[in-house]
């Protein structure tokens, strides 16, 4: 089955590792038939297009779900580890969402350059397929663009 990359924002990291935007319930069944065993959610249960049930509709699929809220205005050190630890521990493909694909991309950017050690220009390349924190018109920009700029 091909990607499904209609879902908002939709990406492919590699292999085993895929991001969007906000997902619908009928995107759990195609993420599941490309091989994604765990779903891990970085929006608020009430952001603006938030999925309703999400853990009950993932578990009911079988697919594992970690739910680490990432407050728009004011993302932490602390949900970097969650972030870290939640992709760490699956064994499995994961997806990894948000509502525009953001936050996501913000976060794996650190990840790729932090953890991975990816080079720095091919870990923001993927985050600028999205955004970019430093240069966006968004009201938050300033706090994702010291978020991205931290190390660890």
């Amino acid at each position: 089955m091909p990607d499904p990359d209609d879902i908002t924002g939709w990406q492919r990291l590699n292999e085993t590792t895929t991001t969007s935007g906000r997902i619908h319930a009928d995107d759990i069944v195609r993420l599941k038939a490309i091989g994604v065993r765990h779903v891990i959610n970085l929006a608020l249960t009430d952001s603006p297009g938030a999925l309703a049930d999400e853990a009950a509709l993932l578990a009911e699929a079988g697919l594992d779900y970690t739910h680490i809220p990432v407050p728009f205005d004011a993302p932490d050190d602390m949900h970097f580890e969650q972030f870290c630890d939640a992709i760490r521990h699956g064994e499995h493909s994961v997806h990894v969402h948000c509502i525009m694909n953001w936050r996501v991309s913000a976060f794996f950017y650190r990840y790729n350059r932090d953890v991975c050690s990816m080079p720095d220009g091919t870990a923001r390349g993927l985050m600028e397929r999205h955004w970019t924190p430093e240069t966006t018109q968004h009201a938050d920009g300033p706090a994702w663009a010291a978020f991205i700029t931290r190390r660890g």
